[in-house]
């Protein structure tokens, strides 16, 4: 009997001990995420009359939000971050491409960085995530995935995932008849991967991650993988052979590549064999902002030329990270490459610093009208071309 009661007592301690870190590890989870996702103080942003009406008659996209990262919950609105759908509401974003991070490496930085260590690991751990997240970055891939789901369970009126374009033409409807009936418009959601690692180095788990809802794949992130070189590795090297066949699997299931952290190599490889159009979903541009985390001039044009879309961000990679800063990049880019390729590419929630949310992004439109660009050319660029490449390449 004392033993019996020795070890129940022994289990009442442990478990105590798990509750109480789940409860620490939850709180640094929040802290975390503010951290590593700050928007700087700044005064509200000056938006007249006519910017607001423009800006609330866009159907605005954004191409790339780590979010679903970091364990908070996106259905309500907070101050965590740059993204939950109560902001992205405020905000009216009509389409979010959510993109799923399952490595970086520690001390990441634009130059050079090797695969060997990975931060996500320990946030896995420390967030909760379930068990085979913490060694399969195919696993990380599939919960991020299962979590937006979750939330259009919970709020089906609120979040509508999209894989096909009849989903995109029944959101975008749905959307525009919640705004006419003044009730809570939804905001459709696609799922994208940032760096192949994830697909642990097996052609079928492309096919996997189709079948988990992901409709764009990002060949690389911060390091080199199996499909080819980083911009920020240490190999500079193109496509390997499984990256080619990545990019046959993708273009056969109308998945959408995206370029951002590939290798120039890479993006040269994919560029002469691909036969649809690629997307750099998040990024500067080498004109404006001379970093090494931006293709040179030459290349974005390429992608432009063959159909593509260029996503420009709101973090350092433009330099001058404020709306007028934001503003000069799209103006560059769009008498580089051609206004119908320039779209928006935040990296919300990607651990970055930037100047405004989600909610606040009527201050571009605000902007793009105080630096002289059309009324077309602000339609294009805050999502009609998103839209219209979506329906150009979703599934049927």
């Amino acid at each position: 009997m004392l033993k019996v009661i020795k070890i129940t007592l022994i289990s009442v301690l442990a478990l105590a001990v798990v509750l109480c870190s789940a409860a620490v590890y939850a709180g640094r989870t929040g802290a975390m995420g503010r951290v590593m996702n700050k928007v700087e103080s700044h005064d509200p942003y000056e938006i007249s009359r006519d910017a607001q009406m423009m800006h609330n008659a866009l159907t605005v996209m954004d191409w790339h939000c780590d979010a679903l990262l970091w364990e908070k919950n996106l259905l309500k609105r907070s101050s965590n971050g740059h993204v939950d759908f109560p902001r992205l509401r405020e905000g009216n974003v009509s389409v979010q491409m959510f993109t799923v991070v399952t490595k970086s490496p520690s001390g990441q930085n634009y130059d050079s960085n090797t695969g060997e260590s990975d931060n996500i690991t320990s946030l896995a751990w420390i967030q909760g995530w379930p068990q085979e997240t913490r060694k399969s970055l195919l696993a990380r891939a599939l919960y991020q995935a299962e979590k937006l789901h979750d939330f259009q369970a919970e709020k089906p009126e609120e979040v509508m995932i999209v894989r096909t374009k009849k989903d995109l033409e029944k959101a975008l409807k749905a959307r525009k008849n919640a705004l006419a009936a003044e009730k809570t418009p939804p905001t459709a959601a696609l799922i994208g991967l940032e760096g192949c690692h994830a697909l642990e180095n097996k052609l079928e788990n492309v096919q996997t991650l189709y079948d988990a809802g992901y409709r764009m794949i990002g060949l690389l992130h911060f390091f080199d993988n199996e499909v080819g070189g980083s911009l920020h590795g240490v190999s500079n090297g193109g496509l390997t052979p499984l990256g080619r066949e990545v990019v046959k699997k993708c273009e056969e299931l109308n998945m959408i590549i995206d370029l951002a952290h590939s290798s120039p190599q890479v993006a040269e490889d994919v560029l002469e064999m691909a036969t649809r159009p690629v997307v750099v979903s998040h990024t500067g541009v080498y004109g404006v902002c001379p970093k090494k985390r931006n293709f040179q001039d030459a290349l974005m044009k390429k992608i432009a030329d063959k159909g593509g879309i260029i996503g420009i961000g709101y973090w350092d990679a433009v330099c001058d990270t404020t709306p007028e800063g934001v503003v000069k990049s799209l103006r560059f880019a769009v008498d580089l490459v051609g206004v119908d390729h320039v779209a928006l590419g935040s990296d919300y929630d990607g651990s970055v610093t930037t100047r405004f949310d989600a909610s606040e992004l009527a201050v571009l439109t605000q902007t793009m009208m105080d630096n002289g660009f059309t009324d077309a050319e602000i339609a294009k660029v805050m999502g009609g071309n998103s839209v219209r490449f979506l329906m150009e390449n979703l599934p049927e």
